[in-house]
């Protein structure tokens, strides 16, 4: 290879493979995922790693899903999965598979095993196969039904694909050894009997394969060099070789890496969704949740969740990596690519008493790209500036507004505040001051300093959009250890403001489009709930760590 390659224990496997010829040069990975809910960032880690060794080695990507379990399996999922692929930029081509698409020749590949005496039909429940199953230190109890004849075992296994016997009273198990010290080994199930419609096959099958059977087979079928798997399946890659041995056919090697674990989320797709379920988010693609739609839609990019699996990097024992980190990734990434503009928040009201008529100033677009060139923004009397800005008694080093202070308005000029104008209740209403039109920025007609610069819109030009302020999910850096983990649900992690103002440049954006609020953080035009009339938009990331301030740290 001309690029560099990454330096990782996988990429040093494939190098020696690759010396020693071990699969005539070829490299060939899949991303299998099951087909039960939307890929969250975790899986996005292993797209990068699977699609990146591919690509590293001009090798060959497969996307596959396991559609195995047909009750927890929807259309639904696998469209959303394709669309989160591709948008990551993994290119599988025209290999995209199914696990369903070999249900025949599993079948078979079964029957021969069988046929050999090395599996057979068990009565057993599934409760009971768990109780026989024996411990770490006490081997399992053959099941009764483990000497059944070759031809009773094929008789009964035709007759569960017939669909003569009802939901879970069979299933088909390999023959292994009961005291085996590996558990995955005491006779696992390959086949149950389960009569439910598939989301591609109908009713055509009503005995579906286990993970553990379908997996190795999938791999051979589809000439798989590199295995890449999860740690949780070491213990099952025993399993995995036996099979294909016992089949004698086609065997890849199974590597296992760390998955990922991100601090204040969950990674499970059943808490997620129970967090969908349940209403403690807005969907799959809440811009809380660590889905890859989710974060698509609060405005991360692929660049950003690329550079995120690089700092990560590949390893063998399970940690946890901080979100903080994921937060970088995408301030990294959008410093460089996303245009500035004003928006205000928390409007007060600031009227420039000396100030007639209204003018253009000009503002750069983004500091960190010259070619993005500058905008116009219109001035006027009547401007908008947040309220956080000004502060009547404030600390000291508040380098803001106050009574009888200065600021500049951002490319604007220098005001001073006069007057403080409040309702009944106390409340700020507007604020009245006077502007040096000697002190216009980039003008160089004054010399005049101030140690504070503000942010503003035009009253009078601005149009109000909806800005959604998202933060962390959980309040704790692991909520996946803890019982209750929805106790620890964020109660802030959603704040909804509905009547920002944002300069006229960005009235018509698109969903999806992301900016630099100044001074604010980074914001996406939401693809969900914007429309001609209101744009909404999503924080993304603040400009700075705030989590992390908010702590003490």
């Amino acid at each position: 290879m001309e690029n560099e390659k990454p330096k990782n224990f996988i990429y040093e496997i494939i190098d020696e493979d690759i010396r020693t010829n071990k699969w005539g040069g070829r490299v060939h990975t899949r991303f299998p995922p099951e087909p039960n809910g939307y890929l969250h960032i975790g899986h996005a880690k292993s797209i990068c790693l699977n699609y990146g060794i591919a690509r590293d080695y001009n090798g060959k990507f497969n996307l596959r899903f396991d559609d195995t379990n047909p009750e927890k399996e929807e259309t639904e999922y696998v469209e959303s999965i394709i669309e989160d692929v591709k948008w990551l930029g993994a290119d599988f081509e025209d290999r995209i598979f199914y696990a369903s698409d070999y249900f025949e020749q599993m079948y078979q590949y079964a029957v021969e095993l069988i046929k050999k005496g090395k599996a057979y039909v068990c009565d057993l429940s599934a409760e009971e196969i768990r109780k026989t199953r024996g411990t770490l230190t006490e081997p399992g109890v053959e099941s009764p039904y483990r000497n059944r004849t070759v031809e009773e075992n094929l008789d009964l296994f035709e007759r569960m694909r017939k669909g003569e016997f009802p939901t879970g009273s069979k299933t088909l198990r390999a023959k292994i050894d009961m005291a085996s010290p590996n558990l995955n080994l005491r006779d696992p199930v390959m086949y149950r009997i389960l009569h439910a419609e598939h989301h591609r096959q109908g009713n055509k099958w009503c005995i579906y394969p286990t993970y553990d059977w379908a997996h190795g087979l999938e791999d051979s079928i589809e000439g798989i060099t590199h295995s890449i798997c999860t740690l949780e399946f070491e213990n099952h890659r025993p399993l995995y070789d036996w099979f294909l041995d016992e089949l004698n056919i086609y065997h890849p090697q199974q590597i296992e890496f760390a998955r990922l674990n991100l601090s204040y989320t969950v990674m499970s797709k059943r808490r997620l969704l129970q967090l969908v379920k349940d209403g403690y988010v807005d969907g799959w693609d809440d811009p809380r949740m660590p889905t890859i739609s989710g974060l698509r839609r609060r405005g991360f990019t692929p660049e950003s969740l690329w550079n995120f699996a690089e700092l990560v990097g590949v390893a063998k024992r399970d940690a946890m990596t901080d979100i903080a980190l994921l937060e970088f990734a995408i301030r990294d990434d959008l410093n460089k690519r996303a245009n500035r503009a004003m928006a205000v928040l928390d409007p007060v009201k600031v009227v420039l008493v000396n100030y007639e008529g209204e003018e253009e100033v000009e503002a750069v677009n983004n500091p960190e790209d010259p070619s993005a060139g500058t905008r116009k923004i219109k001035f006027t009397k009547e401007l908008y500036i947040d309220r956080a800005d000004f502060m009547e008694d404030p600390p000291k080093g508040f380098r803001r507004l106050i009574p009888g202070g200065e600021v500049r308005l951002r490319y604007a000029y220098i005001i001073k505040c006069e007057e403080v104008i409040k309702d009944d209740n106390g409340n700020i209403i507007e604020l009245r001051c006077t502007y040096d039109p000697d002190t216009k920025s980039g003008s160089g007609a004054s010399n005049k300093k101030v140690k504070g610069t503000i942010h503003w819109v035009s009253a009078k030009y601005a149009a109000e959009a909806e800005v959604r302020l998202y933060d962390r999910l959980f309040t704790i850096e692991d909520p996946a250890a803890e019982k209750n983990w929805l106790d620890y649900i964020n109660p802030v992690s959603l704040k909804v403001i509905e009547n920002a103002y944002i300069e006229p440049s960005l009235k018509d954006s698109k969903p999806g489009e992301i900016f630099q609020f100044e001074r604010q953080g980074y914001f996406c035009v939401d693809s969900k709930y914007s429309t001609p009339e209101k744009l909404v938009f999503n924080r993304t990331v603040t400009l700075k760590d705030s989590w992390a301030k908010k702590k003490g740290q």
